[in-house]
């Protein structure tokens, strides 16, 4: 929030569009092309924004968050670990039980189909869990 307030009044989904027009460059463009990605594989996605500053992506539960650091734009995907990722695209937080995350560098290609493919699955795998 800043000193005057305004942060509590924006959507989650203003300050999506307000981080990726901070970011600018090479990371606000990644993180702007990975949020239409998300929102092309799944219409009815809600965004949020939590931990103070973390777009979270979420459709009967969490899908995935966009965290930016200097180097990476990095999707972490809540429970990666149980999605099926035949393209390989994880390449980050392999090691635990839960998670799974895909770090993208300036001038790296993004595999779009295989991308959307892991975000249905990863909503699938919330409808799933929550009819148990």
């Amino acid at each position: 929030m800043d000193k005057s307030g305004v942060q509590e009044s924006k959507s989650p989904s203003e300050l999506i569009d307000g981080r990726i027009e901070e970011l600018g460059g090479w990371r606000g463009e990644m993180l702007g092309r990975l949020r239409a990605l998300i929102k092309q594989a799944d219409p009815d996605v809600a965004e949020e924004w939590k931990w103070r500053g973390v777009p979270v992506w979420e459709d009967a539960g969490m899908i995935c968050t966009g965290e930016t650091y200097k180097a990476v734009v990095k999707l972490t995907f809540a429970k990666g670990a149980a999605l099926p990722d035949p393209s390989g695209l994880f390449n980050s937080s392999l090691e635990g039980n839960t998670r799974r995350a895909i770090d993208f560098r300036e001038g790296e290609e993004i595999n779009e189909e295989a991308l959307k493919a892991l975000v249905r699955a990863a909503v699938a795998l919330n409808k799933f869990k929550a009819k148990r």
